[in-house]
């Protein structure tokens, strides 16, 4: 069997399906470990970008620029998303707001204030080294 064959027979509308899929499981995955543990982890920003890699290329989107700024762009949201809810979930409980509705209920600047006071600089090199790995893989 040839190549073109294969390639004719390859499934190109699968991947916006994959990369929803990985844009609603990994803020999930993050808030739901930093409330584990108590901490930020921004480590998981890696780990998101290493999923959304994996999910592109198994929806078979094809290498390149949009692939690269599918990662990228989707590795700063998540994370984004990951942060807004980890302070609403802290701020929330303590006033007895379930995260959904702290969630709902936090302004961006509130947001941007307790992410700012919560992360170090670790966390933002791991939030900058996730945007580099994940280019670097998507490519």
């Amino acid at each position: 069997m040839s190549s073109n064959a294969a390639r004719a027979r390859t499934v190109t509308w699968l991947w916006p399906f994959m990369l929803l899929l990985g844009l609603v499981v990994a803020p999930m995955v993050w808030v739901l470990l930093a409330l584990m543990t108590g901490r930020q982890v921004g480590w998981m920003a890696v780990l998101t970008a290493l999923e959304l890699t994996f999910m592109l290329r198994l929806g078979t989107l094809g290498p390149g620029r949009l692939r690269i700024a599918l990662v990228v762009l989707g590795t700063v949201l998540v994370s984004a998303l990951a942060y807004w809810c980890i302070a609403s979930a802290w701020m929330g409980g303590s006033i007895g707001l379930n995260p959904m509705d702290a969630a709902l209920r936090m302004g961006p600047h509130l947001a941007w204030t307790l992410t700012s006071l919560a992360n170090g600089a670790v966390e933002w090199i791991w939030l900058a080294l996730a945007v580099v790995v994940g280019a670097w893989l998507a490519r």
